[in-house]
């Protein structure tokens, strides 16, 4: 049996960086938005973000190594929390300290 090649290898290792990496990524920025859009107690809020965040990064490492490509699967993580980042940084926008 030949090695997989230098290009499989590759793929396989950007993949696994986008599942450490960006999974870690947009798992923070789901529980952020969680924590301050969750219609309860802040507290508690905070910890039910907390508890889907284990949930959450499972998904993220899954959809990563079930993608067809790794662009896709880099595309599909970074989108993601790109848009949540973004949502973010427009609430801190429209609080008044």
């Amino acid at each position: 049996m030949a090695p997989p090649s230098i290009s499989y290898r590759l793929a396989v290792a950007s993949r696994a960086l986008a599942a450490l990496l960006g999974g870690y990524l947009l798992t923070a920025s789901m529980i952020a938005v969680l924590a301050l859009f969750l219609p309860m107690e802040r507290a508690a809020a905070a910890l039910t973000a907390t508890m889907l965040s284990f949930a959450i990064y499972a998904c993220c490492v899954l959809w990563v190594f079930a993608a067809r490509s790794a662009w896709l699967a880099w595309a599909g993580i970074a989108l993601p929390a790109l848009a949540l980042e973004a949502l973010l940084w427009s609430r801190s926008l429209l609080v008044i300290p």
